[in-house]
């Protein structure tokens, strides 16, 4: 009996572990599917991992609840000042914090603005550049945003390369 509870623990963590790299290659593909679905001005594809009751803070620092406010605002940003643009995004960090909850920052550029949001800058390039942080975690079973931030990275500020 002294066994079988080290026994059960180590089963457990075992598990828990050999569960993180299929984990991380869905989570990965939501950042890919972010990727897609932009780059196609579709916001409700661009939209479809954000779970209901999710909170979202954007370049500009607007701060929104909801996956309704997240398709709208995307779906007003596809339609006006990012339409027909291109996102390439980087994943730079990708941690779980518990099994079922993983931090992922990214690093983006986004060409082809006509005209940047006020108050934002574009870099040499013409480029926007952003560092997005992303709450993924599991709803149900299925990998889930549930807290999306993004800031624009000031004009002349060092960057990695998405």
């Amino acid at each position: 009996m002294k066994w079988l509870i080290p026994f059960i623990s180590l089963a457990i963590a075992g598990s828990a572990a050999a569960q993180l790299p299929a984990d991380e290659a869905t989570i990965r593909g939501i950042v890919q599917n972010e990727i897609d679905t932009w780059n196609k001005g579709d916001a409700v594809g661009y939209s479809k991992d954000f779970v209901t009751n999710g909170t979202f803070t954007n370049i500009r620092g607007q701060f929104f609840t909801g996956y309704d406010a997240f398709l709208k605002q995307h779906q007003v940003i596809f339609d006006t000042i990012f339409k027909n643009t291109n996102l390439n995004q980087r994943v730079i960090s990708l941690k779980f914090v518990r099994p079922d909850v993983a931090v992922v920052e990214t690093v983006t550029a986004v060409s082809g603005i006509a005209q940047p949001p006020a108050g934002v800058a574009l870099d040499e390039k013409g480029r926007l550049r952003t560092r997005l942080m992303q709450i993924i975690a599991k709803d149900n079973g299925t990998w889930k945003i549930v807290a999306y931030h993004n800031t624009d990275v000031k004009a002349g500020i060092p960057i990695t390369e998405p």
